[in-house]
C-alpha cells in the first residue's frame, strides 16, 4: 500500500497532467479560431476588392451622360440587405459584440447567394473580373467559415438569434425594381460592393474583439 506522501505526489502529477492537456487543447482551439478568422477576413477582403473592380470597370464603359445620370439617381438606399438589422455607424459597430457582428455578416453573405448568380449580366462588358460562378462559390465558402466561427462563439450553447429564422428578402429583388438594364446593373454592383465592405468591417472588428488588449477603432 502506498504511503500518504507518495499518494499525494501521484495525485498532484495526475492533476498537473490534466491541466497541461487542457491548456494544450485550449491553445490549439484558439490557434484554429484565429486561423479561421484570418481566412474569413482575407476572403471577404478579396470579394470587396473584386466588387470595387467590377463597378469601376462597369463605369469605365459608360458614356459621360450615363455616368452623370447614375450618380444622381442612385443613393445606395435600396439594397437587398436593407431589411437586415445592422450597425449604422462606427460607434455602433465598435459597441457590438463579436457574436452579433458574426451573425450580421452571415446574414449579409447569405443575402447574396441568389443575386450573385445574376452578376454575369451586370459585368458582361467587363471580362477581367472572373467567372460570376466563382463569386457565388466564394460567398458559399465564406458563409461556411462564418458559420463555424459562430458555433465556436456559442461554445455548445443553442443559437437563440431570432433573425436566423427570418426569411431573406425576396430573391429577385434586383430584377423586380422596374428599372432599365443600366440602372439595374449599376444597383446590383453598387449594392454588392456596399455589402462586402460592411462584412469586411464587421469581421475585422470581430477578429480584433477576440483580444481584450487590442484597439478596435475604425
Amino acid at each position: 500500500m502506498l504511503n500518504k506522501p507518495l499518494s499525494f505526489l501521484l495525485l498532484a502529477l495526475v492533476l498537473l497532467s490534466v491541466v497541461l492537456v487542457s491548456l494544450l487543447v485550449n491553445q490549439g482551439t484558439a490557434s484554429e479560431n484565429q486561423r479561421l478568422f484570418n481566412n474569413a477576413v482575407i476572403r471577404v477582403q478579396h470579394l470587396h476588392q473584386l466588387a470595387a473592380k467590377m463597378i469601376n470597370d462597369f463605369e469605365d464603359n459608360l458614356l459621360p451622360e450615363e455616368r452623370r445620370q447614375l450618380s444622381k439617381i442612385f443613393p445606395l438606399s435600396f439594397c437587398n440587405s436593407d431589411s437586415i438589422e445592422a450597425p449604422t455607424g462606427k460607434d455602433e459597430t465598435q459597441k457590438s459584440s463579436m457574436l452579433k457582428l458574426l451573425r450580421i455578416s452571415f446574414r449579409l453573405i447569405e443575402s447574396w447567394e441568389f443575386p450573385s448568380q445574376t452578376l454575369s449580366g451586370a459585368i458582361s462588358n467587363s471580362l477581367t473580373v472572373g467567372n460570376p460562378n466563382q463569386i457565388t462559390e466564394k460567398l458559399a465558402d465564406l458563409k461556411v467559415g462564418i458559420s463555424v466561427l459562430i458555433k465556436g462563439c456559442l461554445d455548445g450553447q443553442p443559437n437563440m438569434d431570432e433573425n436566423d429564422s427570418l426569411p431573406l428578402p425576396f430573391e429577385d429583388f434586383y430584377l423586380t425594381m422596374g428599372e432599365s438594364s443600366l440602372r439595374e446593373s449599376f444597383r446590383l454592383l453598387a449594392c454588392f460592393k456596399k455589402d462586402m465592405h460592411k462584412v469586411e468591417t464587421y469581421l475585422r472588428v470581430a477578429n480584433c474583439r477576440r483580444s481584450l488588449d487590442s484597439n478596435c477603432t475604425l
